[in-house]
């Protein structure tokens, strides 16, 4: 497994035990920056650390090539000298640091390759951390806009519960069939208390009294002849000196 596979595999595990255990989406969020952030530090150290190989075993093989070119310069010295043996000794040397060094070379190509691959994983890891950064305030809004509509959903459904309102209606109906009674007890105290004739003509003085307002209404307005005849109004848009006057007895007067 790889350096960011397994990054990957931590990151996975780090983000559903949040997950799973969060109460607060903002304090979630934060946590998995930290933790992206803090395994982005390791990732870097393991990819520096293969930058670091790579690095050595080019200069292992710049290191063979030379002492490769080393023997190949005895070589010629050997046989400047006439001294073959020596030149056979040189040239064996020569063949094993030339090979050292091409076997070093083709392992420095391959490392270099993963190297670059693993830095520009680097790079994508952390811009995927920066983005996460600025997308971090719209999850935190977006959260706080859930929570707020689940707690007005919650709200409202308490309110559609009919318990309460049944309550205050049986209350009312209560509290108006007392008012109910308490009318019912005057009236009755009313009808069977005190002197029930004296009443009567109370009430005969009364209309006595109401007749001679409307008299005085009639008289107010103009609608009283002589000898307490009373005027019609007028029927259509005419003059009121053109109504016709009712007598007492029932006859009209012209």
């Amino acid at each position: 497994m790889g350096i960011f596979d397994r990054l990957s595999t931590l990151l996975r595990s780090n983000i559903n035990d949040l997950i799973s255990r969060a109460e607060n989406p903002e304090k979630m969020l934060n946590q998995l920056i930290v933790d992206m952030k803090g395994q982005l530090a390791k990732a870097k150290q393991q990819v520096a650390a293969a930058i670091a190989d790579e690095k050595k075993l080019e200069s292992d093989a710049q290191a063979e090539k030379k002492a490769a070119e080393d023997w190949e310069r005895r070589a010629m010295l050997a046989v400047q000298e006439n001294r073959d043996d020596l030149a056979k000794q040189a040239l064996l040397r020569y063949n094993e640091h030339l090979a050292a060094a091409q076997q070093l070379h083709e392992t420095w190509l391959r490392h270099r390759a993963e190297t670059e691959a693993l830095k520009l994983s680097l790079r994508q890891l952390n811009d995927k951390i920066e983005e996460a950064k600025r997308k971090k305030n719209i999850l935190v809004a977006r959260a706080k806009r859930a929570e707020a509509q689940e707690r007005i959903q919650n709200t409202m459904a308490g309110l559609s519960d009919k318990s309460a309102f049944e309550s205050f209606e049986r209350m009312a109906e209560k509290i108006e069939a007392q008012e109910r009674k308490a009318i019912a007890s005057a009236e009755l105290q009313q009808e069977f208390s005190g002197d029930r004739l004296a009443r009567e003509f109370e009430a005969l003085e009364y209309k006595g009294t109401a007749d001679q307002q409307l008299l005085e209404l009639k008289a107010k307005m103009g609608l009283l002849g002589t000898g307490g005849t009373t005027k019609q109004l007028p029927r259509g848009a005419g003059d009121v000196e053109d109504a016709e006057v009712v007598e007492e007895g029932g006859t009209t007067k012209e």
